[in-house]
């Protein structure tokens, strides 16, 4: 069973703390069984302070990370411009048990950790929006992007602020199990699947007037409509809206330009067929809406590094097939 192990540190912040546990404690197979072994740890073993008014007892100490096949440190209360308080002694030692092959997961600001160790260098990262200037004047070497819910490097992830740590989580349930499984656990847990758009939805900026028209009834129309092409002014047309009006609500709202955003709803839609039909490739394009096999492999290989035919098989492999139907 692959074993997740959460390290508070002094000052956590107890919603992230808890957001593994509930996520990765949650998903279960076919058979009702567990799929992960939630572990939470402290550098000693004993009691941790929290940012909070109140202190958690932990039944592990950091040998809990010798057999971890996940690490995820939620942020703590901490002085980001002292770059050694987020990396003393005891939590580089800590980080070293980590056996060669592991995750490692930041949530927020646990970044300032990962990138103090040296684990970001070279890499795609995030951080919470509102610390971004501060994390990229202190690390010049990682690559920033501070638009994104979170990101993926392989072994390494960072996930943005507070509940973005959510979305990073049920991308790990959905990246090791497939969406069958992830969207049981989001609907025992009351969250999407996933979140449109990334942090710049979330940046500060005046708040529109209750009464004032959303894209939101065109985005929820536009998703029956992937399977065929939907120009920018029919968009717009259905919304009521002028194409450039609708264009500035859209990205205001959902953080990202309706172009890019149908893109990223047409891969998850293909991602979904393939997990759960044996449809040929051509025509889970088609259904997604890109057209010809040639354009969903493009698109498929920007967005998650593999092939439709290799995806797939990743998740299909020892499940029973039925020809146009959810397995």
């Amino acid at each position: 069973m692959h074993r997740v192990v959460v390290l508070a540190l002094e000052g956590v912040y107890p919603f992230e703390l808890s957001i593994p546990v509930r996520i990765f404690g949650t998903a279960t197979g076919a058979d009702g069984g567990p799929l992960y072994e939630v572990v939470t740890c402290s550098l000693d073993g004993g009691p941790v302070r929290t940012s909070a008014d109140f202190a958690l007892a932990v039944e592990h100490g950091a040998e809990a990370l010798d057999a971890a096949d996940t690490l995820v440190i939620p942020p703590f209360v901490c002085d980001p411009t002292e770059d050694r308080s987020w990396l003393p002694d005891e939590l580089a030692e800590t980080l070293a048990r980590l056996r060669s092959g592991a995750r490692i997961v930041s949530i927020c600001t646990a970044s300032y950790v990962l990138a103090a160790a040296g684990l970001l260098d070279g890499r795609a990262a995030t951080t919470h929006w509102n610390e971004a200037d501060r994390f990229q004047r202190m690390f010049p070497q990682v690559k920033l992007d501070p638009d994104v819910l979170f990101v993926d490097d392989g072994d390494v992830l960072t996930a943005a602020g507070v509940a973005a740590g959510l979305d990073l989580c049920m991308h790990l349930v959905r990246r090791d199990h497939g969406s069958e499984v992830a969207n049981r656990v989001a609907r025992r847990c009351v969250i999407p699947p996933w979140r449109e758009g990334g942090q710049a939805q979330f940046i500060e900026r005046p708040v529109p007037e209750p009464s004032a028209a959303t894209t939101s009834t065109t985005r929820d129309w536009a998703l029956g409509q992937l399977h065929r092409p939907l120009p920018l002014s029919e968009l717009a047309e259905h919304a009521r809206m002028s194409v450039r009006t609708f264009s500035r609500r859209f990205r205001d709202e959902v953080g990202m330009t309706p172009g890019q955003w149908l893109t990223q709803q047409r891969v998850e839609h293909a991602r979904r067929l393939l997990e759960s039909t044996d449809l040929p490739v051509d025509r889970v394009a088609g259904e997604a809406g890109f057209g010809t096999a040639a354009s969903l492999r493009q698109h498929l290989t920007a967005a998650i590094g593999v092939p439709p035919t290799a995806y797939r098989h990743t998740f299909r492999a020892g499940r029973p097939a039925t020809a146009g139907k959810p397995v």
